[in-house]
């Protein structure tokens, strides 16, 4: 499969730069996360990989062609972008709002496919959502339009699919389902880019996680051994240690300073 990449890429807004000199490589068949405090640049990096914010300098590209080069339609039969807030305030059934991630499959008007309905019946499935299809997306709680967009962008079955911050509004137990769902379609062979605050949902499923701050690439590796002590306290301001639970390695936290 080709690969996903931001070569020295900038981002700005009213001649503020949001990121600069980011490079950042997204590979099938694994999960990534991209970790820094509140306006470190982790939605925009999504973004620009997403080809729904275009470099103001350096590239953004998909196999080596700018991102910029494919059509709409095309760019989303091979990547999905799950922002935070995605569901529309309209009144949509939940069956047409997970229905909408096939129509980059199909032309304006043409009728749904076997095909289409399987990837739809698919994503519903895994994602527990099947029993609120006929429930109005305007009507759920925020963890429950959550999954139900995660099940839109599935249906899309794209090569690449990024998520920004996809654990909010979730209860525990959905939001660990959610985790280790999006770590077996990177083993299945997908790429899936997950902006995280809770690091310790790093640890439960990335395979690769780049660190940002102030809008740079501050650190990138596997997550137990770029992790350390030394760069948390640095980028995040905490003091933390690594502790054992149960057959399980997690982190935790003390401001820095103590109270």
């Amino acid at each position: 499969m080709s690969v996903l990449e931001l070569s020295a890429a900038a981002y700005a807004i009213g001649g503020k730069r949001i990121v600069e000199n980011l490079d950042m490589r997204i590979e099938s068949g694994r999960a990534t996360a991209v970790v820094g405090p509140n306006g470190a640049g982790k939605s925009t990096a999504l973004r620009l990989l997403a080809g729904l914010l275009k470099p103001a300098a350096g590239r953004a590209m998909l196999g080596g062609k700018d991102l910029d080069a494919f059509t709409r339609r095309d760019l989303g039969r091979r990547v999905t972008y799950i922002p935070q807030d995605a569901a529309p305030d309209v009144a949509f059934t939940v069956r047409e709002c997970v229905g909408m991630g096939r129509y980059c499959h199909r032309r304006r008007f043409e009728a749904e496919t076997d095909r289409d309905r399987e990837a739809i019946e698919a994503a519903l499935h895994i994602t527990d959502t099947g029993h609120l299809v006929d429930r109005w997306l305007n009507e759920l709680s925020g963890g429950e339009k959550q999954r139900v967009m995660l099940a839109r962008g599935l249906a899309a079955e794209s090569e690449y699919l990024l998520l920004d911050e996809p654990t909010a509004n979730l209860d525990i137990d959905h939001a660990l389902s959610l985790l280790d769902l999006c770590g077996e379609i990177a083993a299945a062979g997908r790429a899936v880019v997950l902006a995280l605050h809770d690091l310790n949902s790093v640890l439960r499923v990335a395979d690769f996680v780049y660190v940002l701050s102030r809008g740079r690439l501050d650190a990138a590796g596997k997550p137990r051994e770029t992790l350390t002590a030394d760069l948390l306290e640095r980028v995040f301001r905490v003091k933390t240690e690594f502790a054992a639970a149960g057959n399980d390695t997690v982190l935790r936290f003390e401001r820095r300073g103590g109270r």
